[in-house]
């Protein structure tokens, strides 16, 4: 098919869509196992600490991918790997189903960690080469959020499933659309936008269009909108940097590694409350079924619109800054689970604290799988996002678990308690990185210079 020349389409959309169903089923694959914990608890004779382990064991083989697929995503690129991951994904759902012992329901979810795993990365370069960086923040929201999206509607459609038929096909139903999304995004999305027929000359451009030419008389301050943010770029360290373009730059650079230590924590959070929260709603606040379904979505619904919220405010607002939604995560994170310490029984007002505390965990929560891009060159990022994704990735195989292990020995306050905690320590590690903003070359500069004299 031949590209459009002058008319500009508009088929990253479309990518963004398929990344959006993509993503939202990759989490629904790994967010079924909370709903599925307090029917399977008795029948495998699991203590919390060994449904912490569950957890654990998918964040462990998640978490052990991501650097190599990193590395090998920026020597090959993205589109083959990416679908077979998605196939993979599938079998190892169907493999949950069949699963007898708790030993078993281990391995499976530790399957499922590595047959995932690359899923997030390739999409991570995908958005990274698809959309110029004016649209990267919300592209990166909508794409986080669909992760979240998925937790929504998961408890609500798994407690009718076990109603009706039971545990087991939650996972047989479950692990039918990867296979079809699989095939999707093998037929539509291409590693390059220059290699896609529904992607016109035009559209390319706009892509590849990283900032306009400045006049002459603007100063990059003034240009960037650094005069505005004057008191905020000095509270968060907004600095001009070069890009890392190779592996020993990106493996010692402080910026990086503090951002993967926040993200560690932060998403910690996040995994620690889609694994626990139907217990704690049918154990502790003795919530039937259905009730509990609800209850158990609404952090998501919140966590849907604070992901695009985020991703907007990040573009648009804070003029590409990606710290402060990190700040505002991290700092809200830490009230919000404190407050949780006093959750009401009503379903009403626990759904609604819930959803308040959806929304500001996942403001920035996007934001730092962005940062890298601004961090890296475009060739880089990959292995820059997966080193923050296997972070990450750790995060969530940690936090279940010690959750598991303080309800055994303590109770639900001390666990809420921790998260809080980790909720802190994201904020103290966020204040310690740079904003980064691009250093152009000088023969760059001075290019840019000579054209505006010219004209």
């Amino acid at each position: 098919m031949k590209k459009t020349e002058g008319h500009r389409t508009k088929f990253r959309w479309t990518v963004l869509a398929l990344i959006f169903l993509t993503y939202m089923i990759a989490g629904a694959y790994r967010a079924n196992i909370g709903v599925v914990i307090p029917f399977i608890k008795k029948d495998f004779a699991l203590t919390n600490t060994d449904i912490g382990a569950m957890a654990t064991f998918f964040y462990i083989g998640y978490a052990a991918i991501q650097v190599p697929i990193g590395y090998i995503y920026s020597k090959v690129g993205t589109r083959k790997i990416l679908a077979f991951s998605m196939v993979l994904t599938s079998l190892a759902t169907f493999l949950i189903g069949f699963t007898s012992t708790g030993f078993q329901l281990k391995g499976a979810r530790l399957l499922l960690g590595l047959a995932e795993g690359p899923v997030n990365i390739g999409i991570v370069g995908t958005i990274n080469r698809w959309f110029p960086p004016r649209e990267k923040g919300l592209a990166t929201g909508v794409f986080m959020s669909s992760i979240k999206f998925a937790p929504a509607v998961v408890p609500p459609l798994c407690a009718y499933i076990v109603m009706q038929f039971g545990w087991r096909e939650i996972f047989y139903i479950f692990g039918i659309p990867g296979f079809i999304i699989s095939a999707l995004w093998y037929w539509l999305v291409k590693d390059e936008p220059e290699e896609s027929p529904y992607c016109s000359k035009a559209e390319l451009d706009y892509i590849g269009d990283a900032q306009p030419v400045l006049p002459v008389a603007a100063t990059p301050a003034t240009a960037s909108g650094e005069g505005r943010f004057r008191l905020l770029d000095r509270f968060i360290m907004t600095r001009s940097v070069p890009k890392l373009d190779n592996t020993r730059d990106i493996l010692l650079s402080w910026n990086l590694w503090g951002c993967a230590l926040g993200y560690f924590c932060i998403v910690g959070v996040v995994y620690a409350i889609m694994t626990w929260v139907p217990s704690y709603l049918i154990n502790v606040k003795k919530f039937s079924v259905m009730n509990m379904g609800l209850v158990a979505a609404t952090p998501w619904v919140g966590a849907v619109i604070g992901n695009i919220i985020g991703g907007l405010l990040s573009d648009r607002v804070f003029d590409l800054r990606r710290k402060p939604l990190m700040i505002i995560t991290s700092a809200s994170t830490v009230f919000m689970m404190y407050a949780l310490l006093y959750a009401p029984n009503d379903p009403v007002s626990l759904g609604l604290l819930l959803f308040v505390a959806g929304v500001f965990l996942n403001l920035g929560y996007s934001t730092f799988l962005v940062y890298p891009m601004g961090l890296a060159t475009r060739q880089k990022c990959p292995f820059a996002a997966s080193i923050v994704n296997m972070a990450g990735s750790l995060g969530g195989a940690f936090a279940p678990l010690v959750v598991g292990m303080l309800l055994d020995a303590f109770d639900w306050d001390m666990a809420f308690t921790f998260l809080a905690g980790c909720s802190l320590c994201t904020l103290g590690i966020v204040l310690t990185i740079v904003e980064p903003r691009d250093a152009k070359p000088a023969a760059v500069i001075e290019g840019n210079v000579q054209a505006n004299l010219a004209a």
